[in-house]
């Protein structure tokens, strides 16, 4: 695995993390951030070929 793999990776992992965590505690807007966030780094991920199907189970 090349580094821009491993860190778009990472970085979806940390941001469904933090997704996660912002809609337990009812913080409606960095849900929304957050969310937006990990569709802008899915979409990077299928532009080249970085398959994200077991992280966002």
């Amino acid at each position: 695995m090349d580094a821009f793999t491993a860190g778009l990776l990472q970085r979806i992992r940390a941001t469904q993390s933090d997704l996660t965590r912002a809609r337990e505690t009812g913080d409606d807007f960095l849900a929304d951030v957050e969310q937006a966030e990990l569709d802008d780094l899915r979409r990077l991920a299928e532009e080249h070929g970085v398959k994200v199907s077991l992280l966002t189970a």
